[in-house]
């Protein structure tokens, strides 16, 4: 099937849908600037193993390796901008096309781009907190500590370890991830955008919905069960499907 049918098919599904969930991972923001982890030639994992500088491990057992490396990585996001995909979901939204976004991205580009319902599956960089006490802090006192060679970063409430809310390695799922599993179980159609749906427990979601959309440069591991799949870029992709739902 060529990419305008396919165009045609996804927005029918959609249109046609009770409910919708979309599902987004690293290829949503590739467009904004943002490297996705795990793309031939280009991932950012290529060339560093993960689990050794983004992981509760290293956050505890070498804080300053943690700040020195890992943090760096998670700091690198916070100055993109949204690109057309994230405002198409934000206005979809807006219609009542969508009901929300479960995003494995820490970027918080789907807030920016005025996305209200968002579960952020994986944590954020708008936020950190104490290990102590829990008290919550800005990302930005984050970086001015570390900026300042403060490593790790301490709590000016109890002298605490901070760091960021991103669900690193080893960490537990946060409580977004049952809200988002809420959601797709009462869902008929969930839409996956730029997403390998390789990392666990999130690819479990495609499988609890009777319809699915996979958007996404590579090939992933629920393209056999998917009504569509669309291997163009997000942008491109949504534009399309988004002017067929409005005429």
């Amino acid at each position: 099937m060529d990419s305008k049918n396919l165009f045609k098919k996804a927005a029918e599904l959609i249109k046609s849908s009770q409910k919708t969930m979309v599902l987004t991972g690293a290829g949503i923001s590739t467009e904004s600037g943002i490297p996705d982890f795990r793309s031939p030639g280009t991932g950012l994992w290529e060339n560093m193993d993960p689990t050794e500088v983004l992981s509760t491990k290293v956050l505890f057992n070498s804080p300053e390796e943690f700040y020195r490396v890992g943090f760096k990585i998670l700091s690198s996001m916070r100055n993109a901008e949204p690109n057309e995909a994230h405002y198409i979901l934000s206005e979809m939204e807006k219609e009542g096309i969508i009901a929300g976004v479960i995003t494995q991205n820490i970027d918080n580009l789907h807030q920016k781009a005025g996305s209200k319902k968002v579960y952020e599956v994986h944590g954020n960089t708008r936020e950190g907190s104490c290990l102590r006490c829990g008290e919550k802090v800005s990302f930005e006192l984050l970086e001015e500590k570390v900026a300042k060679e403060e490593i790790p970063p301490r709590c000016d409430r109890c002298g605490g370890m901070l760091r960021p809310d991103v669900v690193l390695f080893g960490d537990p799922m946060p409580h977004a991830f049952d809200l988002a599993l809420k959601e797709v179980q009462e869902s008929d159609l969930l839409i996956v955008i730029g997403s390998s749906l390789v990392v666990a427990p999130v690819n479990f979601l495609p499988g609890m919905v009777d319809r699915l959309i996979i958007i996404n440069a590579t090939e992933t591991p629920y393209d056999y069960k998917a009504d569509v799949v669309i291997r163009e870029k997000a942008s491109y992709a949504l534009r399309n499907i988004w002017n067929l739902i409005k005429s």
